[in-house]
């Protein structure tokens, strides 16, 4: 697992990588963030998003868990907070393992369910503008993946 460090000046920037992520992405790609909150997790699911040509408005799972949009691929959000202590079943490989590209927000809370490959994206809180990203990928593709969106 190799790790790469990215830090954004703005909220276009952090959007802006988001998007070109999602150009070099492909169907059953997972990805998982991690950061506090207001960390700008959302922001950069909205930079996915667009870049996955997804045309509503994104916002946060929190209250739903998991939102569906259509684009050039199926797109899954998914938001696990609220899923820390739950048993209940609520379908999550039908959508881990489905046909778009699914990201998570809290993936820790929900671990068991997560595939071995994908990419993990901690987003540090530096400043009001400012972000650390940090990629980490855990197979030769995802590696790939990060190289060229690095690159």
């Amino acid at each position: 697992m190799n790790k790469h460090q990215v830090k954004t000046e703005t909220v276009e920037e952090t959007t802006a990588i988001g998007q070109k992520l999602a150009s070099l992405l492909q169907t059953g790609d997972v990805i998982t963030l991690e950061g506090d909150l207001g960390a700008g997790k959302t922001t950069f699911t909205k930079g996915l998003a667009k870049g996955l040509g997804v045309e509503r408005t994104v916002s946060s799972p929190t209250f739903t868990i998991i939102k569906e949009y259509e684009g050039r691929l199926p797109f899954y959000h998914i938001d696990a907070y609220r899923l820390e202590h739950s048993e209940e079943d609520i379908g999550l490989e039908e959508y881990i393992h489905g046909n778009g590209v699914t990201v998570i927000e809290w993936a820790q809370f929900i671990e068991e369910f997560l595939p071995e490959e994908r990419i993990n994206i901690r987003i540090n809180y530096i400043n009001e503008n400012k972000r650390e990203l940090e990629f980490t990928s855990t197979s030769g593709y995802f590696e790939l993946v990060l190289n060229e969106l690095l690159s």
